[in-house]
């Protein structure tokens, strides 16, 4: 049976979900924007290209160690542009993955970060801690291979998608919280590591990238939070009262 009161419920909901996304665009254009990117990508590997052309496509643009030697910068930037995941597999782990990488780092933290300090340094830090991660477990992985702690499987392993720069974003916001800041820090570290394989001398290799980007944005976290403390007005000088008239005896 058809309510009219159901249908002007559904409207005001519609308002208010647009009014929300309004704001959400014009405060973080950028991190929406993004957003519209790295879901187009998955829709287009995932939905459009075949099996065996999305596997060539993710492989060409993974940062495993032969494709960091043969071609560093295409893999670097390329790999910014696909998120490892999944959106219609909700009972498995990798859509938790998706929640935590896609969700809480990027629509939440990184759009956060730009919404309050500015694109620029919000995606410096996300961009930072993609490099920089990625880049530092090079040595890790070439140690851990000559030693045998490693698999020689482990040079051309797929490795793609934006979960460093999410997890330094998800540091960095973690520390500039007003409250419960070393809780979320401790989630922030817990994530990779619970997530690991720790069965060897070292744990997988992604494992140290994700920790070393929670460094990461630690640091940038903490620089920011610095820059703010100065910035913050000093408070007033405490009002003295005056001396009252002296009394004459």
């Amino acid at each position: 049976m058809f309510r009219p009161e159901a249908l002007c419920f559904d409207h005001r909901v519609m308002r208010r979900a647009a009014r929300a996304l309004g704001t959400c665009v014009s405060r973080s254009p950028v991190t929406v924007g993004y957003l519209a990117l790295l879901l187009a990508t998955h829709v287009w590997c995932t939905a459009v290209l075949s099996t065996a052309e999305s596997q060539r496509v993710l492989l060409g643009v993974s940062t495993h160690l032969d494709n960091l030697q043969d071609r560093p910068l295409r893999v670097l930037a390329g790999s910014l542009l696909f998120f490892d995941g999944t959106l219609t597999e909700i009972a498995s782990e990798a859509f938790a993955g998706t929640l935590i990488t896609l969700g809480l780092g990027v629509a939440v933290s990184l759009a956060w970060l730009e919404r309050r300090y500015g694109p620029g340094r919000a995606y410096g830090i996300f961009f930072l801690g993609h490099l920089a991660a990625t880049l530092l477990t090079v040595p890790v992985i070439q140690v851990a291979l000559a030693h045998g702690w490693y698999p020689d499987s482990v040079r051309h392993a797929p490795d793609f998608g934006i979960s460093y720069g999410a997890e330094t974003v998800l540091a960095a916001g973690a520390l500039l919280l007003p409250r419960a800041r070393w809780l979320a820090a401790a989630g922030v570290v817990a994530w990779p590591v619970l997530g690991g394989d720790w069965s060897g001398v070292l744990p997988d290799f992604t494992t140290i990238g994700h920790l070393l980007a929670a460094a990461i944005g630690f640091v940038c976290g903490a620089f920011l939070l610095r820059a703010a403390r100065r910035a913050a007005p000093p408070p007033p000088p405490a009002l003295v009262p005056e001396p009252g008239p002296a009394l004459v005896e």
